[in-house]
């Protein structure tokens, strides 16, 4: 699709983020024409181009990205690497220092999708688990902000006691927080999870106050998973090393793109920290995502959604396996798939009012849904 003929982009590029305003998704790339991927598909030049689309959106390389630049950034990096391993005829886990993983165990979200009661949430699970998945994910502390209920934690238990009881002890269970507890009744949380034995507690505490995640990891039973909402490495080394999660969750859709999740990774690493990262995402995000499974030694568990909208392979030519609550690592060039336009401007984006608050937590699926791996 030509410049011209591309809908009209809001500017996010402008304004107290960014020290060029004006820029747009589509001058950005407009930018970029001309500049042969070809000359330069080795990875040091790569980041030379990365960079360069940093500078035009005027982001210097100390500056906290937050989630719209890093989102605009990476969109652009992704685009490049899959350019340039297309040009190669491999994957882009090719190009950042091959396979270390065949495949990776995945963790179902939004498998209780309308589910309201106990009841409601073991039957679900059970037909999660009986699909081949191991490890399930949900919050289930409805409507509660900073503070919960005696009665509402009361629910929150009985809700996952009966996913346990549903699913057994070998399905792994991942307790969600949406990061909205203070730090007593966070702590008060984990310590209640405990008997269930979770994979792990998921934000527990707003994302904007790092000592408050660590004073629940110091006093929480059970491992604790944050970094959905941090944007850079800086970000995620304040972290490290307040040693405030043990768990980390990166999203390559907002935190700068792949090459930045890999550094996240690599010093995660040297702190024995697994890599998890967030990814209730569309196909092209979970086939980046993909592509870091691959090449990165302490990749732990890859999030993905249970179901998706009807049209989902409309917009692209997916291919996902699934094998004993695993995806397996695609073979194709660059990211994997391919988009159709076409099909996408005919689904144009919704806006949708945020439900962790309303009581409607668990509409998180349109009425008709399909399976897509």
């Amino acid at each position: 699709m030509k410049p011209s003929e591309r809908p009209a982009v809001p500017n996010f590029a402008s304004g107290p983020c960014c020290k060029r305003p004006g820029w747009t998704l589509d001058s950005l790339s407009d930018a970029f024409l001309g500049r042969s991927h070809r000359s330069a598909p080795g990875r040091a030049k790569l980041r030379e181009v990365i960079d360069r689309s940093r500078a035009l959106l005027g982001i210097p390389d100390d500056y906290l990205l937050g989630i719209v630049p890093g989102s605009d950034t990476g969109a652009v990096e992704m685009a490049l690497w899959d350019i340039s391993a297309r040009e190669l005829g491999v994957p882009v886990y090719r190009l950042l220092g091959g396979k270390c993983n065949d495949r990776v165990k995945a963790y179902a979200n939004a498998w209780f999708a309308g589910a309201k009661t106990p009841e409601a949430f073991a039957e679900k699970a059970k037909a999660a688990a009986a699909r081949g998945f191991l490890a399930l994910k949900w919050d289930p502390f409805g409507k509660a902000y900073l503070e919960l209920s005696n009665a509402d934690l009361t629910r929150a238990l009985n809700c996952i006691q009966a996913v346990r009881d549903a699913v057994g002890p070998d399905v792994d269970l991942l307790i969600e927080g949406h990061g909205r507890f203070d730090v007593p009744t966070g702590i008060r949380i984990a310590r209640e999870l405990e008997p269930f034995r979770p994979y792990w507690f998921e934000e527990p505490t707003p994302p904007d106050n790092l000592e408050a995640l660590r004073a629940v990891r110091e006093k929480s039973p059970v491992p604790i998973a944050a970094g959905e909402r941090l944007y850079t490495l800086k970000d995620f080394r304040a972290l490290f090393e307040m040693r405030a999660a043990d768990f980390i969750q990166p999203d390559v859709s907002h935190a700068g793109g792949i090459l930045e999740l890999l550094k996240i990774a690599a010093v995660a690493e040297t702190y024995y920290i697994p890599f998890a990262p967030h990814n209730p995402s569309g196909p092209v995000a979970n086939a980046a995502t993909l592509q870091l499974a691959a090449c990165v030694p302490n990749f732990r568990i890859l999030e993905i959604m249970y179901s998706d909208v009807v049209w989902r392979k409309e917009v692209t030519n997916e291919q996902l396996t699934c094998e004993n609550g695993e995806l397996l690592i695609p073979e194709k060039p660059g990211l994997g798939v391919e988009l159709n336009e076409d099909a996408c401007l005919a689904h144009p984006y919704t806006p949708h009012t945020l439900r962790h608050y309303t009581g409607a937590l668990t509409d998180i699926r349109p009425a008709e849904t399909e399976f897509y791996f």
